[in-house]
């Protein structure tokens, strides 16, 4: 079975009130789709990043975020994983306010997860920076994720 990272967008999507931007109310459909049909067939992971960011902000919105958290088991940290965030940083040239995103990124690939699942297309569902991370990783030997949001890893129903 293969495994799936779980970043903060995905709990988010899931228990926000559907969105009046049609864009982003189709991905929060395709989310639920996604939730409800295809997570049985993975192992799921989060972390404490995961949990942390979804524990901020209102408190109604974080219980909810933080009960489509519940049982997925966190990922331990690794002692290179300073060393890794740093170099995705720079790498990715991510804004202080995006550091977390190397950080769920560079436990994706110390784990060895097969996909990190997100809505997050500017730092990391980026097809430029899966091309800077597939260099950085194999350089450094390191898995490569797959990073892909809910949409694209559903299986294909003729």
């Amino acid at each position: 079975m293969q495994s799936v990272y779980i970043e903060t967008t995905i709990p988010s999507y899931l228990a926000a009130h559907p969105s009046g931007q049609p864009s982003i109310a189709a991905d929060q459909k395709a989310t639920h789709e996604w939730w409800r049909s295809e997570r049985s067939r993975f192992r799921l992971y989060t972390s404490v990043f995961t949990l942390d960011e979804a524990r901020r902000g209102d408190s109604g919105a974080a219980a909810r975020r933080l009960k489509y958290l519940h049982g997925i088991p966190a990922l331990d940290i690794p002692p290179e994983l300073p060393s890794i965030e740093g170099d995705l940083v720079r790498l990715f040239q991510l804004p202080p306010r995006a550091t977390t995103d190397a950080s769920h990124l560079a436990l994706a690939v110390l784990h060895r997860m097969d996909y990190l699942l997100t809505w997050n297309c500017s730092h990391l569902a980026n097809a430029f920076l899966q091309r800077e991370l597939m260099e950085y990783c194999n350089y450094h030997n390191l898995h490569v994720p797959i990073i892909c949001t809910p949409e694209a890893l559903t299986q294909q129903k003729s």
